[in-house]
């Protein structure tokens, strides 16, 4: 994948929703010579240019292949899956779980509004919360990010095709992350409401582990920038501390 210079949001989680609300109003008023359909339709493309691990049949984004299928080896655990940020390689939970927030969100609120793509846009969010539900299976652990920044960075490949390392960063009681681990919950409760009706079990596998996340969120307190700082600054530093993302 071309990576683009700079640091961008990792997904267009944000984007999507904007969209979502103006497709909605253009069914409602007449006129508009803009194909916000097809914006909407490549949006949700955009995830499944974004998908790490053992891709599925129904990969509608062609030219992208299996990649990084020993992530957490290193760890004992598997990670396999999940999104890749923006043009890295790098899995950053942090971004990764509000991506999956905003997603289900715009699902909830909007998902009648988003005609033949609700479908790619259900299987988007479990994309991302079957790699959430691995990266919080160890009660009191939190796997937050796969791959060292740095390195990453400073070698432009496909994800195909990446020699870079694949470290597996993680929170625990002794390196709290309150911040990230209180997203991660944020996505699991959510995306337990996309899929309330449309598969139970799951919903209640998601529910009941962003319990148990956003306990283990409340009670070891701290911010994930302070207890992996090397790792995840400048890319995702906490500039507001948790007590504002957590609480607010």
């Amino acid at each position: 994948m071309a990576r683009i210079s700079g640091h961008f949001p990792a997904f267009p989680a944000t984007t999507l929703l904007f969209l979502i609300l103006v497709v909605t109003y253009l069914r409602q008023c007449s006129g508009g010579g803009h194909d916000y359909h097809d914006a909407l339709r490549k949006s949700i493309l955009f995830f499944e240019g974004q998908r790490s691990g053992k891709l599925p049949p129904d990969q509608r984004v062609r030219w992208r292949r299996d990649s990084a299928l020993h992530d957490g080896a290193t760890a004992g655990v598997d990670l396999r899956g999940g999104y890749y940020d923006a043009g890295d390689n790098v899995k950053f939970g942090f971004p990764m779980a509000f991506t999956i927030t905003m997603l289900s969100w715009s699902i909830i609120d909007f998902g009648r509004n988003m005609g033949g793509e609700l479908g790619n846009a259900i299987r988007a969010v479990k994309w991302g919360t079957n790699y959430l539900l691995k990266a919080t299976a160890k009660d009191g652990i939190v796997y937050v990010q796969v791959g060292d920044p740095l390195s990453d960075h400073n070698c432009w490949e496909r994800p195909e095709d990446m020699d870079t390392s694949r470290m597996a960063y993680r929170i625990d009681v002794n390196h709290p992350g309150s911040d990230v681990a209180g997203e991660t919950a944020a996505a699991l409760a959510a995306a337990s409401i996309v899929f309330r009706s449309r598969d139970p079990a799951y919903s209640r596998l998601l529910l009941n582990r962003a319990v148990k996340v956003f306990e283990f969120a409340d009670r070891h307190r701290g911010a994930y920038s302070s207890s992996l700082h090397s790792a995840v600054c400048p890319f995702y530093c906490d500039v507001n501390g948790y007590q504002v993302s957590f609480y607010n």
